[in-house]
């Protein structure tokens, strides 16, 4: 697999106009822009209209996007429904301000699914056994020299093995804290019972994303409670209960040693 060179000009010297890394075409590139509408119309008008139906309750997108130019967006992951899940929920026209960070050795993996993360989803790669800190300095860049960025991250790192929240990494405050961005809570409702972990493809039923508050930055032991606080008040069986929770955890451990942002 090609390694990423997060360091060269392209990557870290981005002029504030561009909507993405040049790497992705992602600025003011036909191809790919139309690509983006086709794959919204697939997603929003076919995919989560009549083989998953997908509700969307709480805060209107509009008023936050109105309010909040910069976000980091967080849920929790339980599976690869996840991602295009949240893209489906967002309006149309704010899908150009949307990326989305994703593990590049499962979205990057091969030439189809990196076509797909690349003009579908917007995703930035991010090297979960990164020693260096690049992806993180990347995504810091992008943070604070983009005029409008909403940046999807699941701060659990990888899929609940359960469907139950785990605790959070420090990823989503060390971006939070060191470019002031706040935080916006959504919730997934049903996205572990159509595609669990290990099953192939997801089945059709019913999801609801229920988007929350939006969260001051701060440390993450902070931002996992009010997570919490927030979830629990619609949702009691979330998350799993203390002796589970050390069991998963471990298990998640041993599955990726490495620290995942």
């Amino acid at each position: 697999m090609k390694d990423w060179d997060y360091e060269n000009e392209q990557w870290t010297k981005l002029p504030t106009y561009l909507k993405h890394l040049p790497l992705f075409t992602r600025h003011l590139d036909f191809f790919s822009v139309c690509m983006r509408f086709l794959w919204s119309l697939i997603l929003k008008n076919i995919i989560f209209k009549f083989y998953i139906r997908l509700k969307v309750t709480g805060v209107p997108f509009k008023t936050v996007y109105e309010k909040h130019p910069k976000l980091i967006i967080i849920s929790n992951h339980a599976s690869h429904l996840d991602a295009v899940s949240l893209t489906a929920s967002i309006p149309r026209r704010y899908w150009l301000s949307v990326y989305i960070a994703a593990a590049k050795d499962y979205f990057f993996s091969n030439p189809l699914f990196m076509f797909f993360s690349q003009h579908c989803l917007g995703a930035i790669p991010i090297d979960r056994k990164d020693r260096k800190g690049e992806a993180v300095n990347l995504i810091l860049k992008l943070l604070t020299e983009l005029p409008r960025m909403w940046l999807i991250i699941f701060p659990e790192g990888t899929r609940s093995q359960t469907g139950k929240v785990q605790e959070f990494k420090r990823g989503v405050s060390i971006f939070s804290e060191k470019t002031q961005t706040p935080i916006l809570f959504t919730y997934l409702e049903g996205n572990s019972d159509l595609w669990p972990k290990g099953q192939f493809f997801a089945k059709p039923g019913r999801l609801v994303l229920h988007v929350g508050p939006v969260h001051p930055p701060g440390p993450i032991q902070e931002v996992y409670a009010a997570y919490k606080s927030w979830v629990m008040s619609f949702h009691p069986e979330a998350f799993p209960l203390e002796e589970e929770a050390v069991t998963e955890n471990q298990e998640s451990r041993n599955d990726n040693p490495s620290e995942q942002i």
